[in-house]
């Protein structure tokens, strides 16, 4: 685990951010009035369960939710500019250049009607002025450097020809073939073994020290977190619920809900019968509209978890939580 919190220039900060969608049921918030702050070089885990707005908040970030039916406001400030007033046209000016993404489905994210070596060389031309020879070149570099064989061989092949793990490969290279400023990763080794996820986690560490990108790892999986990331942002129903740099947040956990998630981490030191979980299920957006939206699944909640929703507070040491449990004017009962 990392320590101290890097304190450099930010290179992404997120404001206010809310992102909701219209249905037939009217209108459903999904990410509900966030801030964050992303430092160069910094590794920020985002983490929570199926539903709690992680892959929502990043798709904002990149401006990638449906126009049609998706309203984003508040404020993303991406070096200085704030990305949620610049045109579709300067966004795709960004996305795979200064901010890139690695998407958790892979075989949804690549074209098939186009090679891999099509679809990795058209992005390095695109952004980087290169010609073909030169682009091709850099394309089949990286493709060996996340651990894909016959590298000559798969550029010519199309992405239903390759398996789960070698596709989740061909989009990290992809994600990584300009350097990216930001590097946005919703759970990127996710359908890559042990041996290959170490490699992956270890070409985006070298990536981050040696061209000071800094990344937003989004997973489930906190033996991740613990290993790449300096600070964690723990989300729950579309709010962060707690905030601190990893080393605190493994040794104090203070939320109900990051308490819980810990607690769920098989340990080889303990022998247990049945990991710990958390009971029920993550609300539907929307589906709550008073009180914390952690109080129906919390053994801790009180009578004022169930009428009014806490405010997220800095605590002396920096860490930031949102829970009454916390807060010196109520104890709990």
């Amino acid at each position: 685990m990392k320590g101290a919190l890097n304190v450099e220039n930010p290179v992404l900060e997120v404001h206010g951010l809310n992102t909701s969608f219209v249905t037939d049921n009217g209108v459903i918030p999904v990410v509900n009035d966030i801030d964050f702050v992303v430092n160069r070089r910094e590794v920020v885990g985002i983490v929570g369960e199926s539903g709690c707005g992680k892959s929502v908040t990043s798709l904002s970030i990149m401006g990638l939710v449906p126009t049609s039916n998706g309203k984003v406001n508040g404020k993303i400030v991406f070096n200085g500019e704030n990305l949620i007033n610049s045109s579709e046209k300067r966004m795709r000016s960004i996305r795979g250049n200064e901010i890139a993404m690695i998407f958790q489905e892979p075989m949804t994210s690549l074209n098939p009607v186009f090679t891999i070596g099509d679809q990795l060389i058209e992005a390095v031309k695109i952004h980087r002025k290169w010609p073909k020879k030169k682009a091709k070149e850099h394309a089949i570099d990286m493709l060996k450097k996340v651990g894909l064989p016959r590298t000559e061989e798969l550029m010519k092949e199309y992405p239903h020809q390759l398996s789960g793990g070698m596709r989740q490969r061909v989009m990290i290279a992809m994600a990584m073939l300009c350097e990216p400023k930001l590097l946005i990763a919703d759970e990127p080794t996710t359908a890559l073994d042990v041996t290959i996820q170490a490699q992956i986690l270890d070409l985006m560490k070298k990536l981050n020290k040696e061209t000071d990108t800094a990344i937003i790892m989004i997973t489930h999986d906190l033996g991740v977190v613990a290993q790449m990331c300096e600070r964690i942002i723990v989300m729950y129903s579309g709010k962060i619920v707690e905030e601190a740099d990893v080393r605190t947040l493994f040794k104090s956990p203070k939320h109900p809900y990051t308490v819980g998630l810990i607690k769920s981490i098989p340990d080889m030191r303990t022998k247990k019968d049945r990991l710990d979980s958390i009971t029920g299920n993550v609300p539907k957006p929307g589906s709550i509209e008073f009180g914390c939206h952690f109080a129906p699944r919390c053994p801790h909640a009180f009578k004022r978890c169930l009428t009014e929703t806490p405010e997220l507070k800095s605590l002396p040491n920096g860490q930031k939580i949102r829970c009454f449990l916390h807060d010196d004017t109520e104890v709990a009962q």
